[in-house]
Order: C-alpha cells, then structure tokens, then sequence
C-alpha cells in the first residue's frame, strides 16, 4: 500500500513572499527562486500580481487624497486672498 499524501497547503507568510519578491525585482529569475525554495513557479507569479494589485490601490488612494489637498489649499489661498483685501480696504485712512 501507498501512503497517502496530505493535501494540506504550506502557508508562507508575508515577509518570506516580500523576500522572495525583493529577490525577483533584484534580477534573479522565477525558474531559479522556485527550484531553490521548493516552490512552485506559478505562486511566485501569483505573490508579484497581488502585489501590483495592492501597490495600484494604494496609489489610487494617494491620488485621491492629492486631489483633495490641492482643492483645500486653492480655497485656502482665495479665503487669504480675499482677507488681504480686507485688510487693505479697512487699513485706509478716512
């Protein structure tokens, strides 16, 4: 009789994939990473997409807030602009 194989799945936590992806975008390449570390290539693949993912979202979320601070300065440069005024009309000897 054979043995039967687990079908449990290895979980790799988050800094193992950060290394393993720090490793890619330093030059090596999947095929190498895989056989080295005993993984599959095609999860290699799966971590860099999730990782584009979350890094396109974050950035989206930063441009969003981009755009809110510029509207907030250019309402608070015209409030200044008008008080300036203010300040010149009411300044002015009688």
């Amino acid at each position: 009789m054979k043995k039967k194989e687990s079908n449990k799945r290895r979980r790799y936590d988050a800094e193992f994939k950060s290394n393993i992806l720090k490793m890619k975008a330093d030059g090596r390449s999947v095929p190498s990473l895989a056989s080295s570390f005993g993984i599959n290539e095609q999860l290699i693949y799966r971590w860099r997409s999730g990782a584009n993912k979350s890094n396109n979202t974050a950035d989206s979320q930063d441009l969003e807030e981009v755009k809110r601070l510029r509207k907030q300065v250019k309402e608070l440069e015209t409030e200044r602009d008008i008080l300036k005024k203010a300040l010149g009309i009411f300044s002015r000897p009688n």
